[in-house]
């Protein structure tokens, strides 16, 4: 069964691929979204027979894959809880999205392409949480690059799609170098790549007598240090992956490519990945105190960074791509402080919550001929009321209101990051509830901008506005289900008094770790402050956007600089620019220009080239092929030949 569910979009990728064109646009949609939706279905069976059976790990070897002396990896499917939940999320988000694609693309001539390129992306994240050891989940990480870098630039006639697929690929390539590093670092310590092996040893590992047991950078580490390294490096692989602190900016760019996109690659796949892997890696994770501290670090200051610059964006999906690298944040707060659950239990309520909103996006994109400027917006509710339900459903669960999904998994990581022990937990407390309060304001600015208040589009467009197709609208109507219920049903299990039964040790906590216990006895002010900063942000943006929309041109105005900081995501491309960017170009022109073309190529191929010509030129006019010519070199030649006998002679005499 597990092999049908990795396979199938694989399946349906090739026949869309290699037979698009032939088999038709129609033909390849169904296809594709037909062999998702069997997987979808697949994963939920997959889901209950393992987190609610008796069965702890599921493994199907699938094919021997390197074997190189002593080293040997097998291709096998690996299916625990952990895995079965990503599967859930995976597919279910995946199956929607094809088959909302189906009238959000009805018009692009190139659908068999991208159909396929939707399938290999789901091929390729299943491949990285079905991974039974460190390389096979490699392959999945690099075909989840490869898949994003297609999709955000499928309309490659557009520029500005071709450089923000450009952008996410080179920015995830600094994350990956690292990520590889850490998996060589694993080997060297572990002697192999597979997870059994790494976390049987890890425990024993740790606890060793002191000794040397790896280099690095000219550095002498023991077991301590050099696990804190490689855990560090393995960090820096889900940095990039999910977009946080520092390699974020690919994100936002990301929304050039088609809508439902956005929501495949926000919601379901490529950002999750890093959350994925260290929860996977839980066992070797916790055992390095300093890695722990630092993933709450960044987790902290990603979700308090996007949240203030999602703010003032303008772009609809642009708001929504900053509250996912937001919750991001919040997930890797809690996998800093050794809530592994808890961020996978964020992680599989945000997969609802924020499909919705992005399909929901799309609905209104589509409703307003292609407008994503909500400055253009207004006054939509009358017109898309099922969209415009929808995108509250989702909005009501993204800012955490009581009962729906969002408010049992995001209060989880806020009274874990209260209640952790590392230096920064207290750090990650205080920022995720400032977020929450960001992201209620910003949530609610976005449904307030674009469907209340007076129309600010063109009479044309808004004598267009129309609901969209149920084809676009039913995948809507399931994931607000998802947005409402995954929360109240799966709390206990994820978190609460059935966790044991539930992950079977698919997740690692060391005996001082109590977050599960703790998160249950934190002050009610605490338990209480998600709420209140909830309250507050829908507040002040009724306040702000519907009782008096002047104030907000009046604070922009009057806090210019802050605004522009905001507006400009604070200046991150414009630094990455000036420090990386345009050293590099003008280093590779110098090379070019000067080292290339004034010195090799001058002294060298073209040099020797030009004296060879110069020599040729010269002989080619000796020879001009007139007979006159010829005999006056004769006569010359025997001139010559007598006058130096002549001379020669009488020298003699």
């Amino acid at each position: 069964m597990y092999q049908l569910i990795v396979f199938l979009p694989l399946i349906g990728f090739l026949i869309a691929g290699l037979f698009g064109r032939v088999i038709g646009a129609k033909a390849s949609e169904y296809v594709t979204s037909g062999l998702l939706i069997v997987a979808a279905i697949l994963s939920w069976i997959g889901f209950f027979s393992i987190g609610y059976g008796e069965t702890a790990v599921v493994k199907e070897p699938v094919m021997r894959w390197i074997t190189s002396g002593t080293f040997d990896v097998e291709w096998t499917i690996r299916v625990d809880t952990l895995t079965a939940v990503m599967l859930v999320v995976v597919n279910s988000v995946s199956a929607l999205v094809h088959v909302y694609s189906i009238g959000y693309m009805h018009h692009d001539p190139h659908r068999p392409r991208f159909f396929a390129y939707l399938s290999l992306f789901t091929f390729a994240m299943l491949t990285l949480v079905t991974s039974d050891n460190l390389l096979q989940m490699f392959f999945g990480w690099e075909g989840v690059g490869l898949a994003s870098y297609l999709l955000i630039g499928f309309w490659y006639q557009k520029p500005s799609a071709n450089a923000a697929a450009m952008k996410a690929f080179v920015v995830n390539r600094v994350g990956d170098f690292g990520f590889i590093l850490g998996i060589f670092g694993v080997f060297v310590l572990f002697g192999s790549a597979d997870y059994d092996a790494i976390f049987a040893n890890a425990q024993g590992f740790a606890e060793g007598e002191p000794k040397v047991v790896l280099d690095f950078l000219g550095y002498q580490l023991t077991q301590d240090a050099a696990l804190t390294v490689t855990c560090l490096l393995l960090f820096m692989g889900a940095m990039g992956k999910s977009a946080q602190f520092l390699l974020h900016t690919w994100l936002p760019d990301a929304m050039e490519g088609p809508t439902p996109v956005s929501a495949l690659i926000h919601a379901a796949t490529m950002v999750t990945a890093g959350v994925f892997m260290v929860a996977r890696l839980s066992p070797v994770f916790e055992l390095s105190h300093t890695a722990l501290t630092v993933v709450t670090f960044f987790g902290a200051t990603t979700a308090f960074f996007a949240a203030t610059v999602g703010l003032v964006q303008n772009d609809i999906k642009r708001v929504i791509a900053y509250s996912t690298c937001s919750q991001l944040g919040y997930m890797f707060v809690a996998l800093g402080v050794g809530g592994y659950s808890i961020a996978i239990f964020h992680l599989f309520t945000h997969a609802f919550f924020k499909a919705l909103l992005f399909l929901g996006a799309g609905s209104v994109i589509h409703a307003v001929s292609n407008e994503q400027d909500m400055r253009k917006m207004g006054g939509l509710a009358k017109h898309i009321p099922l969209t415009y339900w929808m995108m509250v459903i989702g909005t009501l669960a993204l800012t955490g209101f009581p009962l729906t999904a969002g408010f049992f998994s995001k209060d989880g990581v806020i009274e874990a990051a209260y209640v952790g022990h590392n230096a920064f937990a207290m750090y990650g407390f205080w920022l995720t509830v400032a977020a929450a309060g960001l992201t209620s304001f910003y949530s609610w600015r976005l449904a307030f901008m674009t469907f209340h208040g007076k129309p600010r589009a063109s009479v044309d467009v808004m004598k267009h506005v129309h609901e969209s197709p149920l084809v676009m609208t039913v995948p809507l109507m399931i994931l607000a289900v998802g947005a409402l219920f995954a929360g109240l049903v799966f709390a206990g299990v994820f978190m609460g008094e059935g966790y044991e039964g539930f992950w079977k040790g698919a997740l690692f906590t060391s005996e001082e770790n109590h977050i599960l216990h703790d998160i249950h006895e934190v002050p009610l002010w605490v338990k209480a402050s998600p709420f209140v900063m909830m309250v507050l942000g829908f507040a002040f943006a009724w306040l702000f956007y519907i009782r008096s929309p002047e104030i907000p041109r009046r604070l922009a105005e009057r806090h210019d600089g802050l605004y522009r900081f905001l507006l400009n995501k604070w200046y991150f491309d414009e630094l990455y620019d000036a420090i990386f960017v345009r050293p590099a170009m003008w280093l590779g022109r110098q090379l070019w220009k000067k080292g290339d073309g004034a010195t090799i190529d001058r002294l060298g191929p073209d040099g020797i080239a030009a004296r060879v010509q110069d020599v040729s030129s010269w002989a080619v006019r000796l020879q001009t092929g007139y007979l006159y010519h010829y005999a006056f070199a004769m006569l010359i030649g025997v001139a010559a030949l007598i006058t130096w006998s002549m001379f020669s002679v009488g020298g003699a005499h």
